[in-house]
């Protein structure tokens, strides 16, 4: 994307009396927000949910690969030091539960932040006043319309001045079916499948326990979802967990075990390696899954393109996520054609391309669209890439912030402070890989993050400064 300088955020003096919204109040969103106020600037900060961080609570029982110090945003920190907060031990590692009551909701209440947020607001379109996606004429100086449908459906309408989406992909997990969309058969089965990761050992214990339970993905979301079973199996032993992989299990890379900068990701994976290498579980590799039936003792069929036929009572899909894009569909955005993210950035996170996750320093430069003024941040920019960082988002909205805010040269300049790590992924077989770097599916959660340094696949970089456009992230 070429460098055009202020000039491609300054909004017109028109309508610098207008908010930037903020699309979803996450980690990113609220981060966002922070960013804005340090900066002068007015966020509106629109949460689809009840109450903020919805996505987070959704997996409020899944601990974090990442300690404290990833995990919160300058800006949110300055704000919350102000209000009196005292910040958890740096070095250990919350649950998405724990990110929320300790971090986010008192994040939510400091009064300047508080007063930016509006719960039970679902943005269902963003455009240009006066323009669809056709028109021209005078498009830059317009202002955005943002469209948001409350707890009964009403729409009403807001402008904005620049809008900012950080609603994340929690919401738009991928589908069973093994080519991108659903398998035959997998909608009408809706009511025994669970996309994600469910709380099987708690508030959905019921319909696990004693049970069959087929989980499709090889990332971490599917060994934290594994792990479950296998906890819930000790204790009611009828229990059977079937763990399907798209790739043959000798291509599967459970992490870097002891080796992993991020201690307990890499304890995650070596626990799921050895249910998968002692037979725990039943490993289903490569299962690709072609379309899945009711039966009429109420099972479900799951047939593989092979023709392979497996028996479960429920399935656990956990093949990561997608961007839901439909809200934007009057916007003129520019998506790499596979990744979904901006052109600039996808080279940089496309698994198809890397034998590592890569977290590599980008700010708003990389993240811009031919629409000005409008921006994805957080886990969605990332599209169908998986290898985001929470601690990357954080910079992304740092540098949109100081873009918007007219300030060039901090927008320009990443800082990143990364963990090192030598876990590597990639959904493809790479035969030159090293040992750290073998092939392996891509993770599916948004919570396992894999950065490594540009310069080697499982090198490690602790702090990285560059001047943008640098070319170059769990829940946002």
């Amino acid at each position: 994307m070429p460098d055009d300088g202020p000039a491609w955020t300054s909004a017109p003096t028109s309508l610098r009396h207008l908010p930037v919204v903020v699309i979803g109040a996450g980690p990113v969103g609220l981060a966002a927000a922070a960013h804005l106020l340090a900066r002068g600037l007015n966020p509106l900060v629109l949460e689809a949910g009840t109450e903020i961080a919805a996505s987070v609570r959704a997996w409020g029982h899944v601990r974090m690969f990442s300690p404290w110090r990833y995990n919160i945003d300058p800006a949110a920190r300055a704000l919350l030091e102000a209000d009196g907060w005292r910040e958890p031990d740096p070095e250990s590692y919350p649950t998405g539960a724990e990110l929320v009551v300790r971090y986010l909701a008192p994040l939510a209440r400091v009064p300047a932040l508080a007063r930016a947020i509006r719960t039970n607001a679902r943005v269902v379109g963003v455009t240009k006043a006066g323009h669809d996606l056709m028109r021209d004429g005078n498009r830059d100086d317009a202002a955005f319309v943002v469209q948001v449908a409350d707890h009964k459906g009403d729409v009403t309408e807001r402008e904005a001045a620049a809008v900012i989406d950080c609603s994340g992909t929690w919401t738009s997990p991928n589908p069973a079916g093994a080519n991108g969309l659903p398998a035959p058969g997998e909608r009408a089965a809706a009511e025994r499948i669970a996309y994600g990761i469910p709380d099987v050992a708690g508030t959905e214990r019921a319909a696990y326990a004693g049970r069959t339970t087929l989980v499709i993905g090889g990332g971490h979301s599917a060994m934290n979802a594994v792990l479950d079973l296998a906890s819930l199996a000790a204790a009611a032993p009828d229990t059977r967990i079937l763990w399907a992989f798209r790739n043959p299990l000798a291509a599967i890379n459970f992490g870097g075990g002891a080796a992993d900068g991020l201690a307990e990701r890499g304890a995650l994976g070596a626990r799921a390696r050895q249910l998968a290498e002692t037979g725990v579980v039943t490993t289903l590799a490569p299962f690709l899954t072609a379309r899945i039936e009711h039966t009429g003792d109420g099972r479900l069929a799951i047939t593989a393109r092979d023709g392979q036929v497996v028996m479960a009572d429920r399935i656990i899909v956990a093949a990561g996520f997608r961007p839901d894009l439909s809200m934007l569909s009057e916007l003129r955005l520019q998506l790499d054609p596979a990744v979904q993210s901006t052109p600039a950035l996808a080279p940089l996170i496309d698994p198809n391309l890397h034998s590592c996750g890569t977290v590599r320093p980008h700010g708003e430069a990389e993240l811009r669209h031919p629409e000005r003024r409008v921006w994805i941040a957080g886990m969605k920019s990332y599209g169908r890439a998986p290898t985001f960082l929470l601690a990357t988002g954080h910079e992304q909205v740092r540098s949109i912030a100081a873009a918007l805010a007219g300030d060039w040269v901090a927008a320009r300049e990443v800082h990143l402070d990364l963990p090192e790590t030598g876990v590597c992924s990639t959904d493809r077989v790479n035969e030159g890989a090293s040992a750290c770097c073998a092939p392996a599916v891509a993770p599916a959660a948004c919570c396992a993050p894999q950065p490594v340094a540009a310069t080697s696949c499982c090198g490690a970089k602790a702090e990285v400064a560059v001047a943008a456009p640098a070319k170059t992230a769990c829940c946002g």
